[in-house]
């Protein structure tokens, strides 16, 4: 019973094996679900809640991440280019808005696309975010940070709950 409530988790592992065989037969598949129930039976991962799915706040993220990965890039060079090696940075301490280790995850992840800035260290007893950030000049950049990591942190909410 155990196996057929984890279905995404032996479908994934069934992917990986065909992948790692590197072409597809019956009996590469059928071996496949077999050593991926196997598995999934013998080292159960505990069950999370599912996602919810949000396609419309999905594609605001998506969109926003794209747009910001777009304007933090052009900020980045041309941090670079005015100010060469003596371009500024620092460690922000940003506020985490939710418990959601989930959500903590997501928000880090989406920081690390961004040029220019990444989580260094998550707080988790402080609820803090430690985020490294290029530009640094004074209290407005360091604002500036908070904000930014404070929408995404909304961003991601919205799109995926908590």
């Amino acid at each position: 019973m155990t196996v057929l409530r984890r279905w995404p988790q032996v479908l994934w592992l069934t992917v990986v094996w065909v992948l790692l065989w590197g072409t597809i037969s019956v009996k590469i598949v059928v071996g496949g679900i077999l050593v991926a129930a196997a598995v999934t039976a013998l080292f159960p991962l505990p069950l999370l809640a599912r996602l919810p799915f949000r396609p419309w706040p999905l594609l605001q993220l998506g969109g926003w991440l794209l747009a910001d990965l777009v304007v933090s890039g052009a900020l980045v060079a041309w941090e670079t280019v005015r100010y060469g090696p003596r371009a500024r940075a620092g460690i922000v301490a940003v506020p985490l808005r939710t418990g959601s280790e989930r959500i903590t995850t997501l928000v880090a992840a989406a920081a690390a696309l961004t040029p220019g800035s990444f989580v260094l260290q998550i707080d988790r007893a402080g609820s803090r975010l430690y985020v490294y950030a290029l530009g640094l000049r004074g209290p407005a950049d360091i604002a500036r940070v908070r904000r930014q990591m404070a929408r995404l942190q909304e961003r991601v909410v919205r799109a995926v709950g908590e």
